[in-house]
């Protein structure tokens, strides 16, 4: 059964989506804006406060422009104040275009007294503790006006921390670029929910910490806003991993079909093969042109190999379909296309096995390189079908190009998924993974050091290694990314991310999967 993605999963939200739930709440739940922007500025103020530790007597300058993120600045510069802080805050713009709440916030500030200045009355001084960014938020739509731009380029130049709210100004709000000049936050506070900008680069490195703070949205206006984009989460993959009873036997645990490698590459098959028994398979056989066999065996002690026949290139034959055939039965999962190469054979292979397997098959590489020109058999596969490509793979695979797909991911994973009824595993960082129902998810885990060869060969391996233990596709999907990157973090936490290889991962698998026991 399907958990409720909204009971375990942060929603990541686009502008609109964002500003859809703000409306609701406002106008149909009567919560109003008011409450909602003061609580926003009031959150805001207190991670200002975490962050100076003692406000007493230290100077913060809260940047603000015409619209409701300058608003939420007035209710921060209220909130310091009231703490000691020596506040200092300046609008870009003029005070008759601060209009409906940020207006009323903006006389709250003139009542007490507190001044709110032209921008171009700043001197960047020295002795500021902390600058407050309410400038843009979400209303970021390309290139920063010239004016702007020139405020946060004097920003960035002022030795000082920064505060974001919702998003640095200067990110897109639903991609993450950036257009020239932005803001470089040590910290943003984003309301409600994670904004995509904040999650793909060079957003996500401008933004700094990212604290996703509760303004008062309901839970169901969330619920009921359509959203079905999320990040992963710990507590999801808690709950989907299996639990192995004391009385388990090795062929109760998963048994794992892989079919991989050529001359030249057994290495692929190697980290992929071993990676399912890393992430807890019983029993794992592998598939590998007769050749190569006996380098293989010498490789893998753990892994049984099953020596296929092959071609003159020495990559996996089409001959070798009755052989794989009567190990059918006893996989509870298939995982094709680690270092298997191009051939005609391999097409052929994978054609066949669309049309006569009946669970789950993990398909990486090769496998989805050889469809290029057939996508459709996608369409028609018998099998349920994971797909893990990087984005040039995918964009052979549908026909566009690799900067499309870079540049948006989440509606290009959707569709793909949707389109051929698969779970869509597009590797990157971050991997977006998305299900036939029209659900995405985005990783939350990995590191710049997982840059390197084999890695997608290990994430393969794991995938397969989870849905041979029980879970469904999406979840061995999810589960498999977000501990494959977790893995990685160890090994960076351990030795660093340069020089970091996937055989590291690969071996730290268990060491993740302890921080779920």
């Amino acid at each position: 059964m399907q958990p409720d993605y909204y009971d375990w999963l942060p929603v990541v939200v686009t502008a609109q989506e964002m500003a859809a739930m703000d409306r609701r709440t406002i106008e149909e739940i009567g919560i109003p804006g008011l409450v909602l922007m003061e609580n926003a500025g009031r959150k805001v103020a207190e991670v200002c406060k975490e962050l100076l530790q003692q406000c007493e007597g230290k100077k913060v300058v809260i940047i603000c422009g015409k619209g409701n993120n300058g608003g939420d600045g007035y209710v921060v510069a209220r909130h310091l104040q009231n703490s000691g802080a020596q506040i200092e805050v300046y609008l870009i713009g003029e005070h008759d275009e601060v209009k409906g709440d940020a207006g009323t916030n903006l006389n709250i500030l003139k009542k007490l007294n507190i001044d709110v200045l032209p921008i171009t009355d700043w001197s960047p001084a020295s002795d500021i503790g902390l600058i407050v960014d309410a400038i843009l938020g979400t209303g970021v739509r390309g290139p920063l006006k010239e004016e702007i731009a020139q405020i946060v380029n004097r920003m960035n130049e002022v030795c000082a921390p920064v505060v974001s709210i919702d998003l640095p100004t200067g990110v897109e709000t639903d991609t993450g670029a950036v257009f020239g000049a932005c803001v470089q936050a040590c910290c943003t506070v984003t309301m409600a929910h994670l904004k995509r900008g904040l999650l793909f680069s060079p957003g996500r490195e401008h933004a700094g910490e990212v604290i996703v703070t509760d303004i008062g949205i309901p839970k169901r206006v969330t619920r009921e806003s359509g959203v079905k984009c999320f990040q992963t989460s710990p507590q999801y993959i808690k709950m989907v991993l299996p639990r192995r009873p004391r009385n388990i036997f090795k062929n109760r645990c998963g048994q794992v079909l892989l079919i991989s490698g050529s001359v030249g590459l057994t290495g692929a098959a190697t980290l992929s093969s071993e990676a399912a028994l890393r992430i807890g398979a019983g029993m794992a056989i592998l598939g590998c042109p007769e050749s190569l066999n006996a380098i293989l065996e010498e490789k893998l002690t753990e892994v049984m190999t099953l020596p296929l026949p092959e071609t003159s290139q020495q990559s996996i034959s089409f001959e070798a379909k009755d052989i794989l055939a009567e190990r059918f039965e006893w996989s509870d999962v298939i995982a094709i296309g680690p270092g298997m190469t191009t051939h005609g054979d391999t097409f052929k292979l994978v054609k066949w096995l669309l049309n006569k397997y009946d669970k789950t098959v993990v398909m990486d590489a090769d496998a989805i390189n050889c469809l290029k020109d057939n996508p459709n058999l996608l369409k028609s596969s018998r099998s349920k079908l994971v797909l893990t490509p990087h984005p040039g793979e995918l964009a052979r695979l549908i026909g566009k190009s690799t900067k499309e797909i870079i540049s948006n991911p989440i509606e290009i994973a959707r569709e793909t998924a949707q389109k051929f009824n698969i779970v869509l595993v597009l590797k990157g960082a971050p991997t977006v993974i998305a299900d036939a129902d029209g659900n995405v998810f985005i990783n939350s885990t990995g590191n710049p050091g997982m840059a390197t060869a084999g890695m997608g060969d290990v994430l393969t391996g794991v995938i397969a290694g989870l849905i041979s233990q029980g879970l469904r596709p999406v979840d061995g999907a999810l589960a498999g990314v977000y501990l494959h990157g977790l893995a990685g973090d160890l090994v960076k936490q351990k030795i660093g991310q340069n020089g970091l290889l996937a055989g590291d991962v690969m071996r730290t698998l268990p060491e993740a999967l302890k921080q779920f026991e």
